[in-house]
C-alpha cells in the first residue's frame, strides 16, 4: 500500500469520526457549552484536565487564541503529556489510587466550578477518582471519553465503573479500543491513532458553542485575541485585568 493511501485512509477515517460526533453528540455539545455559560456566567471557574495524550486536548483549550480566557489547566506532575522521564511513569501515575485526592485539595477548584476530564477510555483511577471527588466537592464534571471502553475493557479503579459513570455531561469520542483507524497486512499491530484530533475537535465545537450562548445572553465572552496580531496583547491584558480572579495560570 502506497504512503499516500494510507495518508488519505487516515483522512477519510478522522472525517467519518468528526461526522459521526457532529451528529450523534450534538445535544452534548449544546448542553455542555450552555454549562460553561452557566458557569462564567454565575461567577464559577473553569478547569480542564487529562492525563497522558489526553492532556493535549486539555492544552488546547487553555490560554488559547480564540478561546475562553477562564480556562485553567488543572496539572497532576508527572501525568501532563510526555514530558516526565521515563514517559512510562505517566501511565503508572494514572493507575495511583488518591492522587485526584491529593490533586484537589492543593489544587484552587472550588464549588460552583466546572472541570472538563478528558481521559479516552475512562478506566484508570486518576481519571475516575477525579470525577468521583470533583462531585463531591460541588464541582460540575463533563467527561470526554470514549464509551467504548466501557462494555469492552475492565475498569482499574476499586469501583469497577469508569469516568462516564461521575459526569453531569459525558461527550463521547467514539473512539474504537486501541485507537488506531488503520491495519495492513504488511504492519504486525494497528497504527494511526485519532483520539487527539477529535477530542480537540469536540472540545473547541463547545467552546464556540458556550461563547455564542453567553453572547445570546447579552455577556461578553471573555475571548483572548492572538498575540501576534495588531492589539492582541492590549486585548487579552484587558480580559486579564477584569477576570483576573478566576484566571490560574498567569500566578
Amino acid at each position: 500500500m502506497s504512503e499516500s493511501k494510507l495518508a488519505g485512509q487516515f483522512f477519510d477515517a478522522a472525517i467519518a469520526l468528526l461526522q459521526q460526533v457532529r451528529d450523534e453528540d450534538a445535544e452534548s455539545i449544546a448542553a455542555a457549552g450552555a454549562l460553561i455559560a452557566d458557569t462564567v456566567a454565575d461567577g464559577g471557574r473553569l478547569f480542564a484536565f487529562g492525563a497522558g495524550h489526553s492532556s493535549l486536548a486539555a492544552q488546547d483549550i487553555v490560554y488559547r487564541a480564540g478561546g475562553l480566557a477562564l480556562m485553567n489547566l488543572l496539572a497532576v506532575p508527572g501525568v501532563v503529556g510526555v514530558d516526565v522521564m521515563p514517559a512510562t511513569l505517566g501511565s503508572a501515575l494514572e493507575r495511583v489510587d488518591g492522587l485526584a485526592s491529593a490533586v484537589l485539595d492543593t489544587s484552587p477548584v472550588r464549588s460552583g466550578d466546572l472541570l472538563v476530564i478528558i481521559s479516552l477510555s475512562g478506566r484508570n483511577a486518576l481519571p475516575v477518582e477525579m470525577a468521583m471527588n470533583a462531585r463531591a466537592l460541588g464541582v460540575k464534571v463533563i467527561g470526554v471519553t470514549s464509551v467504548a471502553y466501557a462494555t469492552e475493557t475492565k475498569s482499574r479503579h476499586s469501583s469497577g465503573s469508569y469516568l462516564k459513570d461521575h459526569c453531569d455531561l459525558v461527550l463521547d469520542s467514539k473512539i474504537a479500543v486501541g485507537d488506531a483507524e488503520i491495519t495492513v497486512d504488511t504492519v504486525p499491530a494497528p497504527f494511526a491513532p485519532a483520539s487527539t484530533v477529535i477530542t480537540t475537535a469536540l472540545l473547541q465545537a463547545v467552546m464556540a458553542t458556550a461563547a455564542g450562548t453567553l453572547a445570546d445572553r447579552g455577556i461578553e465572552p471573555p475571548l483572548l485575541r492572538s498575540g501576534n496580531v495588531d492589539g492582541g496583547h492590549e486585548w487579552n491584558g484587558r480580559v486579564f485585568d477584569e477576570y483576573g480572579d478566576r484566571i490560574f495560570y498567569r500566578r
